[in-house]
């Protein structure tokens, strides 16, 4: 296993770029009393770069999803009584996720059975790269099926509470306390990568891991981990791997939480904060 402490780069934009050029970005997720999330997650991919970003959320929702960034654009999806993505919206989903270079699936979804059998589609039916991070991380603990059906390149962005279910799920073992070893064998069970949040957050894939060394206490807050979903969304869709895209994602989240700590302080901190300092972020580490 190589441990990996250089930080990627994203390449320099061309003169005759276009939007189509830094990735078509497709996330979903959001139910009723969800929303925030995955608007959280489409305006970090923005601010990471994304060319293009699509948000397919339940239909009721999408006027509150759509209400918060006008840059992106909204997919509606089926739903069942509880406002949350419904097994009848896997075609429409297949449909959009065939437009697009990498998809997010998660944030604020919830775990009905519609969401499952949703992901599980997703997983099935796209050669791309899938983000899998929160509600969807707790469906993959339900359907431990789910490695078999997986055509997809996965990216698991698990906190240490996901990653508990996740082993449990897998592995069934004790699982370990060092890091570094649980983020290694859930790559290598899994087929992905793995994104190990938390304090010096673990990126893991079956060759390579890296520890990151950015970020701070003040990011232990409501809705970070969704815009961290967007910023590594955004990077695979402009042409990084999936290990590079999650070690300069973490990186550049960390940068831009350090940089709103030193503005604000970390007891004021909220996800915003850091959507709000990516820029700088990026163009801090373009320079170092």
């Amino acid at each position: 296993m190589d441990k990996i402490t250089q930080v990627p780069k994203l390449p320099a934009r061309s003169k005759d770029a276009h939007k189509g050029t830094f990735g078509k970005v497709c996330i979903i997720g959001g139910s009723v009393g969800m929303t925030g999330a995955v608007a959280l997650a489409g305006k970090a991919a923005f601010r990471s770069g994304a060319g293009l970003v699509r948000i397919a959320t339940p239909e009721s929702v999408l006027p509150v999803v759509a209400s918060m960034e006008p840059c992106y654009m909204t997919v509606p999806l089926n739903e069942n009584a509880d406002g949350q993505i419904s097994s009848e919206a896997a075609s429409a989903l297949i449909d959009v996720i065939s437009i697009s270079d990498v998809v997010a699936f998660g944030p604020g979804a919830g775990t009905g059975k519609g969401v499952r059998d949703s992901l599980l589609a997703v997983l099935s039916q796209t050669d791309g790269t899938v983000v899998v991070d929160a509600d969807g991380l707790n469906c993959l603990a339900k359907s431990p099926e789910w490695i078999g059906r997986k055509r997809a390149s996965a990216i698991l962005t698990p906190h240490p509470g996901e990653m508990k279910r996740l082993w449990a799920s897998q592995i069934r073992g004790a699982i370990p306390t060092d890091r570094i070893e649980q983020a290694t064998t859930l790559a290598a069970k899994t087929f992905s990568t793995v994104v190990l949040k938390g304090h010096q957050t673990v990126v893991a894939d079956k060759d390579k891991v890296y520890v990151n060394t950015t970020g701070n206490p003040g990011m232990a807050t409501g809705g970070t981990g969704d815009v961290l979903t967007g910023v590594i969304t955004a990077m695979v869709g402009q042409g990084l791997s999936d290990f590079d895209a999650a070690v300069l994602g973490v990186y550049i989240h960390g940068i831009a939480g350090d940089i709103a700590a030193e503005r604000i302080g970390e007891t004021s901190l909220i996800a915003t904060d850091i959507i709000d300092c990516l820029s700088e972020a990026f163009i801090k580490h373009s320079k170092s």
